[in-house]
């Protein structure tokens, strides 16, 4: 026996599960900055397009930036919320 309780298990893999929640954010990070480069290069192109361009790119982030957030609150809950620990 290693003596490994259910509870150490269930805090194992809840860390786990939070880790790799937390990858998200990488494709969160990648998704804003080629949303703000691909708005640069458009505003360098058509530069009289800059304010409809900021629009859509401020809401582009909004929505990218929301699954970083469920990833976040999703980790938050595996480390602290656990009711079984």
């Amino acid at each position: 026996m290693t003596g490994l309780t259910g509870t150490d298990l269930i805090a194992a893999m809840s860390a786990l599960g939070a880790g790799l929640a937390m990858i998200a954010m990488t494709g969160v990070g990648i998704g804003i900055g080629y949303n703000a480069g691909k708005t640069v290069e458009s505003t360098a192109r058509q530069p009289e397009a800059q304010g409809t361009l900021l629009k859509l790119m401020l809401i582009g982030v909004a929505l990218t930036e929301t699954a970083g957030i469920f990833a976040l609150i999703i980790a938050i809950m595996l480390l602290f919320a656990n009711p079984l620990m």
